[in-house]
Order: C-alpha cells, then structure tokens, then sequence
C-alpha cells in the first residue's frame, strides 16, 4: 500500500458519516495523520526537518454549557509545533469540538472555559505526541503582514501564462542579484482536501532575504500549479517552502505562511520559516486573531 493511500484511509474515518449523535464529550474522536506519510515524498526528513514553524488554527464555533446548562461560546485558538510526529485530521476535529456542545462543565462561565482548555490541550497533546496550546480569543482584530505586497503588482498579467496545475517546481526561475528582501503576498491560492476533494483557498505569504531573485512571473506560475493537487493545508505549505529553499542559498532567510479559509467553523494557518528568520514572529502571538479570509462556512 502507498504512502498515499494509507494518509486516506487513516483519514477518511469519519468520511460520509453523520455529524449529528456525538454532542456529548467524546475524545475518541480524534484522528492523528502521520506527517512523515506526505514529507517523505518530498525528500523532508521528520527527524532532520529544514524549517521552523508550527500550525495555527482557529475554531470559530466552540461551544458548550456550564453545569445549569448556560450556553457559552468562544473562538479557540490551537497552536502545536511542525516538529511534531501527527498532525490533526480536520473532520475529526470539527467532531470532537461539537462534543462539547451538549455537554456541561464547572458551576460558573470561567470554571467552565477553565475545564474546557485542559481537556482540549490533554486530549491533542495525548493524540498529537506533543505539547497543544488552547486559548479563547476576545473578538480583537489586528492587522499585520502591513509589508507584504501583492505578487502581482510586480508582473505584466497580460504576459502571463498558466498552463500547469498540478504541483511543477520547475516552473521558478532565479536571477542573480544583490541581496535583497521580499515581502510578497499571492491571495489565488487554491489547492483540494486530499479526502474530500473540496477545494481549499487561502492567502499565502512569503518572505525571503537573498541574493538570488526568484522571478514573480514564475512563482505565480508555480503557486498556480497546486489547482489540482489534493493536500491538507499543512502539507501545500511544506511543499512550497521546501521548494523554494531548495533553489535559493542555504542560508538565506525564508518565511512560508498561508491562512486559509474558514470551512466548517475552522481555519488552518501553517507557518514554516528557516532557523535565522528575522521576522517568524509575525504569527507567535498567543492573544492575537488574524483574518485573512472570511466566510465560506461550508
């Protein structure tokens, strides 16, 4: 059996199955994916990985009730490291957090949200093999990537020419130069859940510091390429980093970033950066929500 078949079995466990019935606090429910089942064709060693960086995701819809069945809902906020050996099916997880719906927890609002959090950071943890931070959010919204500049403002579209879309490294070009920075955004990206074949479109960006230029015409060429593949969300930005660190020097700073849109109450925000990055805390604030997409509760 392939690497990739065994990635869909594993993650079509609760594929085609009714979301209703599971309103009562099941952990059972949670799915890990092997990373190492997508890096390993990609030449990404789990044990030797040649990036930073760690997986932010923000659940619009949680909620549950205290013990007199006082109703609260919150935006909870997951973070867990890229280093780690699973990563969390989406499904599973959407089902797991509707557990707690129905089901009552502590005799006030905070003891409540207090319980809350120690369930959702022991049970992924436990599943995921690595330390899971929860935080509830307040409804603040920050701005941030204010230096990224749309990848197209930097390309005659009219001269542009998409005939690829599945994943073509060979598509990026370079040009040697002095070392420089850039700051670029590209707000098309498109790729397909590898389970169900729904599509996926986010923001990515990227920063590089080098003295290697990789055109823009052939990066929006290559980031074009992924229409067809089918990955989850983390594995699309592994792939991009990796190929765009592959063709630039080996120690030139690099910043892979992408935010998704919300599908099922949930976004997915993989970042990946190299070890001297300047700028990888862009995205390690606990307390702070980042939209880039909206909509799409699907």
């Amino acid at each position: 059996m392939s690497k990739k078949d065994l990635t869909n079995i594993i993650a079509s466990k609760h594929l085609g199955k009714k979301s209703i019935g599971c309103e009562q606090y099941d952990s059972s429910l949670l799915v890990a994916i092997p990373r190492e089942l997508n890096r390993i064709q990609y030449e990404i060693e789990n044990d030797n990985l040649p990036f930073f960086g760690s997986d932010i995701w923000h659940c619009y819809e949680f909620s549950t009730m205290t013990e007199n069945n006082l109703p609260i809902s919150r935006v909870l906020k997951l973070k867990y490291d890229c280093n780690s050996e699973f990563l969390v099916e989406s499904k599973s997880l959407k089902l797991y957090l509707n557990s707690f719906n129905m089901s009552c927890f502590g005799k006030s609002i905070e003891e409540c949200l207090e319980i809350c959090l120690e369930k959702i950071q022991n049970d992924l943890s436990d599943v995921l093999k690595t330390q899971v931070f929860a935080y509830f959010l307040d409804n603040q919204k920050i701005e941030i990537f204010e230096k990224f500049e749309n990848i197209l403002n930097f390309v005659d579209e009219n001269n542009l020419k998409i005939e690829k879309f599945e994943e073509a490294p060979e598509l990026l070009k370079i040009k040697e130069k002095e070392e420089k920075e850039y700051y670029l955004k590209f707000d098309s990206l498109r790729s397909n859940c590898r389970v169900t074949h729904q599509p996926d479109f986010g923001d990515i960006f990227i920063y590089y510091k080098s003295k290697k230029h990789i055109l823009e015409s052939s990066l929006i060429q290559y980031l074009c390429s992924f229409r067809k593949e089918y990955h989850f969300h983390e594995e699309c930005v592994e792939m991009i980093y990796k190929r765009l660190s592959d063709i630039l020097n080996k120690n030139d700073e690099l910043f892979v970033c992408a935010l998704y849109t919300r599908r099922g109450g949930i976004d997915i925000n993989p970042i990946r950066y190299s070890k001297n990055c300047t700028i990888k805390d862009y995205l390690d604030l606990k307390n702070i929500q980042k939209f880039a997409r909206y909509g799409n509760k699907q």
